[in-house]
């Protein structure tokens, strides 16, 4: 981590591009916001884009702007986020998501700096801007299996961050939980509680997939949870405390990278629900829109296209299925239905499982309505 401050700390002084790498929530942004405060740019503006979670559609008229008329709804001229960040520093957070054709827009740009606006047919204006790109991905493989360009991947890595994830520096951990507990304790206003030799160690001892994001939700869930209690290791999440009961599968999953397989299984066998399962970490970009996509296929697999069977098989209310619809349209995600109608119904131990305790739950709100 040392090397990594040092790192910054020459980056900061430049105004060369930076690329940084390292897993889902090891603080790819945190890095990138103290190389803009501590460079000459700092006055100027953070333009923070997330290349995974804007549609490809939408991506080229945010980074570029647009003029009036050049589509639907387009009633006026408008300036991009790289025309609004000129003098300052664009944020490019999973890059590695990029479609070729916005990788080559993007290389494009960051030769000449000059912003042709979508429906224009010159360039509109040419900008400074620093470009700090990051991802989770490994950009060397992607250019080998043709999904990245290899002219691009130069162009981004002038200097190089890799920051480790947090399993490979635990030392870290206790300074880090014991900083987290102090200050969601002061947020939500009660002392924080005190941790046994026995919980630290086993906090140690964990191999935290989710990094220091997934530290902070610990300890605010045990903030809230548990106020100025001692917490035992019994006290801890169940996934820390090892007292997981999912499928041996979860167990199997590579530390950092959560794949479909695994996130559809926990919603189907361990009745975990969509919002926390796949909509938390889509927005929080450790998902692609291609998971989403694969995880909502298996889904729509398992229901013949159904889309309300499906929003009862992820664990969602009733009331939930306009928003969970708007949900998939907004990113792109809502698979056509009836492609899954034809399909013959493939019958797995855990499809099984869910029939048992779909009929047991029916059985159960039959019985109350029944009595009531």
């Amino acid at each position: 981590m040392r090397e990594i401050a040092q790192e910054v700390l020459c980056a900061s002084r430049s105004s060369a591009k930076v690329l940084i790498t390292g897993e889902s929530g090891v603080g790819k942004e945190v890095v990138a916001r103290l190389i803009h405060q501590g460079s000459q740019r700092a006055k100027n503006p953070l333009v923070t884009i997330n290349c995974a979670g804007v549609p490809d559609t939408l991506l080229e008229s945010e980074l570029f702007g647009y003029m009036r008329g050049s589509f639907t709804d387009a009633y006026r001229d408008k300036r991009g986020w790289l025309d609004q960040a000129d003098g300052g520093t664009v944020f490019l957070d999973e890059v590695g998501e990029m479609s070729q054709r916005m990788q080559a827009l993007l290389l494009r740009f960051l030769e000449n700096g000059e912003i042709q606006r979508v429906g224009s047919e010159r360039v509109c204006s040419t900008v400074d801007v620093r470009v700090i790109a990051a991802t989770n991905r490994n950009l060397m493989e992607r250019t080998a299996e043709k999904n990245f360009r290899e002219d691009l991947y130069y162009r981004l890595n002038v200097i190089h961050v890799a920051i480790p994830a947090l399993r490979e520096r635990r030392e870290d951990i206790p300074p880090l939980f014991d900083h987290f507990l102090q200050a969601y304790g002061k947020r939500h206003r009660v002392d924080p509680p005190r941790l046994l030799e026995e919980t630290m160690a086993r906090l140690v001892a964990y191999d935290w997939p989710g990094n220091i994001r997934e530290l902070k939700n610990a300890a605010e869930r045990l903030v809230i949870r548990k106020g100025s209690e001692v917490i035992a290791p019994e006290d801890l999440p169940r996934e820390i405390a090892g007292k997981w009961s999912g499928p041996a599968a979860v167990a199997s999953v590579a530390p950092g990278r959560l794949t479909p397989d695994v996130l559809f299984e926990r919603m189907s066998v361990g009745g975990e629900s969509f919002w926390t399962v796949v909509h938390e970490p889509f927005i929080a970009r450790d998902l692609t829109r291609h998971d989403l996509r694969v995880i909502v296929s298996r889904g729509l697999e398992r229901t013949k296209g159904s889309y309300k069977a499906l929003v009862q098989s992820f664990n969602l209310e009733p009331e939930d299925y306009k928003r969970f619809l708007s949900f998939l349209r907004k990113h792109e995600c809502h698979m056509p239905f009836q492609k899954f109608r034809s399909l013959p119904v493939r019958l797995t131990d855990d499809d099984r499982g869910y029939e048992e305790r779909s009929a047991a739950k029916s059985h159960f709100q039959e019985r109350s309505a029944a009595k009531g």
